[in-house]
């Protein structure tokens, strides 16, 4: 079958990112059962009680949980724990993780519920090390002020850019999952003129035209995250980032979420955004957005999770 997940559904008004790691000594394998027949209910359930929601739920599973629960072997090909990506003034940490769960819906409370069920079942197992409930900003810009993934692959780009397809059979419809949590200095940035802003992201900050190639600077975001294969083809993601914050704190940031193909694909953008493409030339972003987290999963096709699923119910 080889039916994916829902990786390529576009942003919702309303997000939950929750990261699990399993406890020792726990029967982890009942858990994750249980959870595999879970995310196909919960998606089957609020399609049909809320059929224009767009709600989905997303699960990816990291390296370490996948040879812990005697997972298919070999591995999906690109499938590791993610390693620091150190540049000479900034760092994309690697953080633990075993599971992780993308839950969207145009209501806060379809969300909500997902949330809840979920951890009713894995808190046994499993530890919460994030929560983050994300919202869309205005007309689906950041915290920031600029529109966000502006560059994602729309239509069937974004299907051949965010599963996985023969170059790894045995792994079709999957996708690479990469998360990081940001935390925005909103106060540096504010000190920038709004000229200043868009220089550091390549874009108008009202109408959010690209720069000219000849205008935008080789530091700015968009330069630096726009890159090729050998043969110049372009290579993308699919983004599904979305703002949180608390004011109250001084918290705000944006999670950052991809989906793809191929994990080398999102990393090469990371090593030009954090060691510099050429290095030293880093993403100027980085000057004003912290990276707290960086974990990578994979996300099975739903041919897999109905494997599971049966075990748990034999």
């Amino acid at each position: 079958m080889n039916q994916s997940q829902n990786v390529t559904d576009y942003p919702n008004n309303n997000t939950i990112f929750m990261v699990w790691k399993f406890k020792d000594q726990t029967d982890i394998k009942s858990s994750f059962e249980k959870l595999c027949s879970l995310v196909n209910n919960l998606n089957n359930s609020f399609t049909i009680r809320i059929p224009n929601g767009r709600s989905s739920c997303v699960m990816g599973v990291g390296y370490d949980a996948w040879i812990k629960l005697g997972l298919p072997k070999p591995l999906p090909k690109e499938l590791v724990n993610f390693e620091s990506i150190r540049g000479a003034k900034h760092t994309a940490k690697a953080t633990e993780g075993d599971l992780h769960f993308h839950l969207r819906g145009q209501n806060t409370a379809v969300c909500f519920d997902m949330a809840l069920a979920i951890s009713n079942v894995i808190k046994p197992a499993a530890e919460c090390l994030e929560e983050i409930h994300g919202f869309r900003y205005w007309d689906g810009r950041s915290i920031i002020g600029f529109v966000d993934g502006t560059e994602n692959p729309i239509g069937e780009e974004r299907q051949f850019f965010a599963v996985v397809g023969e170059e790894d059979a045995a792994y079709k419809g999957g996708s690479y999952l990469f998360v990081q949590k940001y935390f925005h200095n909103m106060k540096n940035w504010g000190n920038l003129s709004t000229e200043d802003q868009e220089k550091v992201i390549g874009r108008s900050k009202m109408s959010d035209i690209e720069m000219e190639d000849d205008v935008k600077p080789a530091n700015s975001h968009s330069a630096l995250t726009a890159i090729t294969d050998e043969n110049g083809e372009d290579l993308k993601i699919v983004r599904d980032n979305m703002p949180f914050g608390n004011p109250a704190k001084g918290e705000v940031g944006t999670y950052f979420i991809s989906y793809a193909s191929k994990f080398s694909t999102t990393r090469k953008m990371l090593e030009n955004m954090f060691i510099g493409n050429p290095p030293g030339n880093y993403d100027r972003i980085l000057d004003f957005s912290t990276a707290e987290t960086g974990t990578l999963f994979f996300v099975p096709a739903l041919d897999l999770l109905d494997q599971y699923s049966a075990e748990s119910d034999s």
